[in-house]
């Protein structure tokens, strides 16, 4: 991958470790509110749309650590308002990707904190908050991108035909959205090998970087969802693009540069996206 800014050197490689220490504090402090018993705080979109107090409580953390290394960055989370900066760094938080599996005590949730720098991601970290497994990257000085899981790099799946890729998928809160996901997912099902819900678009993404699924797509995914996560996807030899929606939200896919073009074709004519609609790159 090649960033179009990379920005001073070393700049990338410090947001990456201060990500990286943010969502490992974070990601203790969720563990805690685990263990004393998790209860549903709020909804969003629909009724099983949930926001916990853990999600409100590790957002603060983490905005609260971010500002304090680095007062003057703005920051987008999903939990609370947006913070104006004036450095030209942007951080992108999700506190909890995979709010319901944390609620029923499922493994697939994470922090996941991206960093931009002049509206380009250029260093990611998605930590998965049960065991502590964590995802890094960030851009060097040359523009090039590393990513790593605990240390070791980051590599996509090698080349399989389209009946032999396991891809991952994930569905709306909103019924009358997951009838039109499911019709699609019936579709697309018979022409893989087979398809996986996780339930946390960042973790689905860390696993096409790693070469445990094969591609990912899911409508109605946020930039706080994917930032991180595309990011390292990318790093790690991905695609990744934004399509029009079927149900007219974003619709993502992700999965190796090889064979990316047969699997989204393969995902369009499936019913996911809105026909033909033009795509662009995120």
């Amino acid at each position: 991958m090649t960033a179009e800014a990379p920005g001073p050197s070393g700049l990338p490689a410090d947001l990456a470790a201060i990500a990286a220490e943010v969502a490992t504090e974070a990601a203790a402090l969720v563990r805690r509110h685990a263990a004393a018993g998790v209860g549903v705080t709020a909804t969003k979109s629909s009724e099983v749309d949930v926001v916990t107090e853990a999600d409100r409580a590790a957002e603060e953390l983490i905005r609260a650590r971010l500002l304090a290394r680095r007062p003057g960055d703005a920051i987008l989370g999903e939990e609370g308002d947006d913070v104006a900066g004036t450095t030209g760094v942007r951080w992108i938080v999700d506190p909890i990707d995979g709010t319901v599996n944390f609620l029923y005590g499922r493994p697939d949730h994470a922090v996941s904190i991206a960093a931009e720098l002049h509206g380009r991601v250029v260093a990611g970290v998605v930590h998965r908050i049960p065991d502590d497994r964590r995802y890094q990257g960030h851009v060097g000085p040359d523009g090039s991108a590393v990513a790593t899981v605990d240390g070791r790099p980051l590599r996509v799946r090698g080349p399989a035909p389209l009946a032999h890729r396991l891809i991952s998928t994930g569905f709306s809160y909103r019924a009358e959205v997951r009838a039109v996901q499911g019709a699609a997912v019936a579709r697309l099902l018979p022409v893989v090998r087979d398809i996986r819900r996780a339930g946390s678009c960042a973790l689905d993404l860390c696993a096409v970087a790693e070469g445990a699924l094969d591609g990912y797509s899911e409508e109605g995914v946020n930039l706080w969802d994917h930032a991180a996560g595309a990011f390292l996807a990318r790093a790690a030899g991905a695609r990744f693009e934004v399509l029009h929606g079927a149900a007219g939200g974003d619709l993502v896919v992700c999965a190796p540069e090889h064979g990316f073009e047969e699997l989204r074709d393969a995902i369009v004519a499936a019913g996911f996206a809105a026909g033909d609609a033009p795509s662009s790159p995120a």
